[in-house]
């Protein structure tokens, strides 16, 4: 995605303080790389589109998440998570580890579910959490768990732990480098000023930074439309899962968000890449519009999250769409009981969570294990739960 802006007449639909900032950074190197970009806009510690608090989901919001729906996706994910710590065998200490936590909903939505189940007096639940807003409002959110939540600012704050890492929509989110292919060459996309507007413009690479593909003799990135090809790289991520992975001393991480195996992320359906912008339900032709005030993201390329986690000493436990992975839970962890006591409200909720045209097909669930003996039920269903190296989805075993 390629974009400008007119820094003066947009600037009613930007935080102007942070585009100041942002093009003082620009004159001061005279070109910055997308990924700190994405960083200042969604992140800055002031200013920042999530830093700030204007973060938004729901109907009257940005965009919605599994969690704009209601409880019942708090309510199974907590069936999920007590049989994580049924198969940890009932450990006294089991922790959940959230992050991206928004306002605190999920959590407070999983608490109370928890709250009825065997596993909750062994229950801590850590919230990692840099910015000081969204602390205050899941405190609010949390005031009637407040003897089993505590926060951390990073992954690094946190003590070693048994039981579960957690995230709703943190991978998407997360900076990427824009890159492009030009004439059999990777070029990156750098954000520069020219004539008054906000560019991208190509440079050269630095540090070895392209794809992470082994071999592209079958990709179109070989074939003679190479300039017209680009995507992302991030790494971020990847870094991310693996700190994550050497804070899990036993148990699994859970990571639910929008993404493909690496041979679909980088194929000839996506020679434009995936980077969208949103506000108000609405794409944004470029990330340089309301720039602050609009959210930026990325699809995730799952094959490099499981290769950086096998690094750190994890393994792949299961990858499935979320209509696969919340069947699997419904069918071997809700009673038939339960489900036929379900409200209206719930029903909907469950329609919306789990329809291929609404959000079943849209999310996809990783789970990674350390020191943790599986199978869940959440991947009882799941097609295509393994991925080699080379990207390419692998028959559930």
């Amino acid at each position: 995605m390629v974009g400008t802006i007119g820094v003066k007449s947009d600037s009613r639909e930007c935080d102007s303080e942070l585009v100041h900032i942002i093009l003082r950074e620009i004159g001061s190197s005279g070109g910055i790389s997308f990924a700190r970009f994405m960083e200042l806009a969604l992140y800055h510690p002031q200013r920042g589109y999530y830093a700030s608090g204007r973060a938004r989901i729901g109907r009257g919001g940005d965009f919605f998440t599994n969690v704009s729906v209601g409880p019942m996706f708090g309510k199974l994910l907590a069936l999920q998570f007590a049989e994580v710590w049924e198969r940890l065998e009932r450990p006294r200490q089991f922790t959940i580890v959230e992050q991206g936590a928004h306002d605190g909903q999920f959590a407070a939505d999983v608490l109370g579910a928890l709250s009825e189940s065997a596993c909750f007096n062994s229950l801590s639940y850590v919230i990692v959490e840099p910015f000081p807003v969204w602390r205050d409002r899941q405190r609010d959110k949390l005031a009637n768990f407040a003897g089993r939540i505590s926060w951390g600012e990073s992954v690094d704050e946190i003590d070693v732990f048994t039981g579960i890492h957690f995230s709703n929509e943190l991978f998407d989110a997360l900076p990427v480098h824009l890159v492009a292919r030009d004439e059999g060459e990777w070029k990156e996309l750098f954000v520069v000023l020219n004539g008054g507007e906000l560019q991208l413009e190509e440079r050269r690479c630095s540090g070895g930074l392209r794809p992470p593909i082994a071999t592209v003799t079958s990709t179109p990135l070989s074939a003679g439309s190479d300039r017209c090809y680009s995507t992302e790289v991030q790494l971020v991520g990847p870094k991310l899962i693996r700190d994550i992975a050497a804070k899990l001393s036993r148990g699994v991480i859970i990571t639910v968000d929008y993404g493909f195996c690496r041979d679909e992320f980088y194929s000839a359906e996506r020679a434009t890449g995936t980077l969208q912008v949103r506000a108000q339900h609405k794409k944004l032709s470029s990330p340089f519009e309301r720039i602050s005030c609009a959210d930026i993201s990325a699809h995730v390329d799952w094959t490099s999250l499981i290769e950086a986690a096998e690094m750190a000493g994890a393994r792949q436990l299961g990858l499935a769409d979320q209509h696969h992975f919340l069947t699997g839970i419904l069918e071997g962890l809700m009673v038939p009981a339960a489900l036929m006591k379900l409200s209206q409200a719930d029903r909907r909720a469950l329609q919306t969570l789990l329809h291929p045209e609404m959000l079943g097909r849209n999310f996809q669930v990783l789970a990674l294990a350390r020191n943790f003996t599986g199978p869940l039920s959440g991947f009882s269903f799941a097609r295509g739960a393994g991925i080699d190296h080379g990207g390419t989805a692998a028959a559930s075993t």
